[in-house]
């Protein structure tokens, strides 16, 4: 028997009285290092004698870990077992226990043993260690609706106390109801180290709110707080086909010799790879594939159009196509040749599945529907026949030309003043373009053609009088008009005498006038001396002075009174 021994045994005897304190509690970190006060680290008394830490074994009894004298620095370790490597004492007289584990959950008792007094302090160990990993495992592609799928095994390993694993939808918590929703816990202790790893696998059946739904496990643990959440991608939810359309992929009216593409859609997931188009009589099976196509559509194939699952026909959808058409006959067409003055009848014949607009222009003028009772040459020209519906345009055409010989309208000539030159027109009407031919020579020539209607100026210095000709020809005939051109020059000799003219022929009026006046005033004396002898002739005979009635109205009408 030791020292201390002898000493404790002494003190026991002689009647000191030994105090045993509660039990305190200590948690420890797995694998860190234990403090385990003694005394709650309270001083130790002023006659201390030593110090002493010992444990209870797994069978009840107690261990002795080391011992510290008052007088020593150094204690004297006592333990012969695991912990004769792992345990120490600070100058607190904390007892020190490296690489904490499960196993050293035990009760530890601190002994002081003074000169008055022997005092215990047992302290309970709680070792605590939180979760190594918290994963989700084994968890599925897809979620299908209305049908338990597993999402997944979280997994908490090597905790203890165990983990407590909770599930959680869009942030809220799940809760088993056996149906919709199952949870299985399951714990495994691993019996070298004693830690526990927690187990929770959830069943869940999906609706089809449930896509882009993120599920997450949550590890709770003394030591984690919050909860350490794992979360999973959102899960692809399948489901069975409800519904079946059928779409026409056209942007407007479908018109004939269209391709059209029918497509159909099914709204399960995944969607359906393979359909049955029902074609008028025929059944059409296509697989990997949404859609058929029907090429150069006719008028004829106008209807009802189907399609179908190819895994279930009862699951169908249809849709009716309205074909457009619209047919032109125009009378006459191309190019038209007509003579002037002929009759023209156009006809216009449409058919169209619905109500057509029709329109027509001239040389991209708009005009009425063309008739043409006497043809001339302004009707002539380019005539678009446009008809258009809803979707649909269609255009006939012809060219008018209206031909005839040509005809002289006018010819005429100019002298500008102060000119020494005079200027010829020549105008006619004809189709085709007449040529122009001139008597006389001329110079600065210049020609238009408008619609049937021809010019030709020439400039001409007549030195004498002439008369000129304009001919004009096509391949129908020819015309041909004169015209009188005098000479520039005589013209201006007359213009120079004009003014001495003038004076001599007023002068000669002058004289007629006055010749006149003068031959009256003989007459007029000549008739009154015979009027005077014939009044006294009467006067002899008895006659009345004013005369026979013949006379009186040969005076009157000579306006000569009596």
């Amino acid at each position: 028997m030791n020292s201390a021994a002898f000493l404790l045994l002494a003190l026991m005897s002689a009647g000191t009285l030994l105090q045993v304190w509660g039990t305190e509690s200590v948690t420890a970190l797995y694998g860190e290092t234990i403090i385990v006060p003694c005394n709650d680290g309270a001083p130790p008394p002023g006659d201390l004698m030593f110090i002493k830490w010992k444990y209870e074994k797994d069978d009840g009894t107690p261990g002795d870990l080391l011992i510290k004298q008052a007088h020593k620095d150094k204690a004297t370790v006592q333990a012969s077992d695991d912990y004769a490597q792992r345990v120490a004492i600070n100058d607190k007289f904390s007892l020190l226990i490296n690489q904490a584990s499960l196993k050293d959950q035990k009760t530890f008792t601190c002994m002081v043993v003074s000169g008055s007094n022997l005092m215990e302090f047992p302290v309970s160990v709680v070792v605590y260690k939180k979760p190594s990993s918290v994963e989700i495992m084994d968890t599925s592609e897809v979620l299908h609706k209305d049908k338990p799928t597993t999402v997944g095994t979280c997994v908490a390993t090597d905790a203890n106390p165990a983990a407590k694993i909770t599930w959680k939808k869009n942030g809220k918590p799940l809760v088993a109801d056996g149906k919709a929703v199952m949870i299985t816990h399951s714990m495994k202790l691993d019996p070298a180290t004693g830690l526990s790893t927690t187990s929770s696998t959830l069943q869940y059946a999906a609706t089809k709110e449930d896509i882009g739904a993120v599920f997450a496990c949550v590890s709770t643990h003394e030591l984690t707080s919050p909860g350490q959440e794992t979360d999973l991608e959102p899960f692809p939810i399948h489901y069975p086909s409800e519904k079946v359309s059928l779409q026409i992929m056209s942007k407007g009216p479908i018109v004939e010799g269209d391709n059209v593409t029918l497509k159909c859609h099914a709204d399960g997931n995944p969607p359906p790879s393979s359909f049955f188009f029902h074609i008028k009589d025929q059944k059409m099976l296509v697989e990997n594939s949404d859609t058929y196509t029907l090429t150069a559509i006719s008028r004829e194939a106008a209807g009802e159009y189907k399609c179908s699952l190819a895994d279930n026909e009862k699951m169908e959808a249809s849709q009716r196509i309205v074909v457009s058409y619209l047919d032109l006959s125009l009378s006459p067409t191309g190019k038209v040749v007509k003579t002037v003055g002929d009759t023209l009848t156009v006809k216009m014949e449409k058919s169209a599945s619905g109500d057509a607009h029709m329109s027509w222009t001239k040389n991209g003028m708009s005009v009425k529907e063309p008739e043409f009772s006497k043809l001339t040459y302004a009707d002539a020209g380019l005539y678009i026949c446009e008809v258009s519906m809803t979707g649909l345009t269609r255009h006939q055409s012809f060219e008018l030309v209206v031909e005839g010989k040509p005809v002289i309208t006018s010819l005429t000539k100019h002298r500008a003043v102060d000119a020494q030159y005079k200027v010829l027109t020549c105008e006619a009407e004809g189709v085709p373009e007449p040529s122009f031919q001139w008597s006389v020579n001329s110079t600065n020539e210049k020609s238009s053609y408008i619609n049937g209607k021809a010019t030709h100026k020439i400039t001409v210095i007549p030195k004498v009088n002439l008369t000129v000709t304009c001919s004009v020809s096509n391949k129908l005939g020819d015309d041909i008009m004169t015209i009188n051109v005098s000479s520039v020059f005589k013209e201006e000799k007359q213009e120079k005498g004009s003014q001495e003219d003038s004076e001599d022929q007023a002068k000669l009026i002058v004289g007629v006038v006055a010749g006149l006046l003068i031959a009256a005033a003989v007459v007029g004396l000549i008739y009154w001396l015979y009027m005077k002898n014939s009044r006294q002739g009467s006067w002899k005979t008895g006659e009345k002075e004013v005369g026979t009635s013949e006379e009186s109205k040969k005076l009157e009408e000579n306006n000569i009174t009596v």
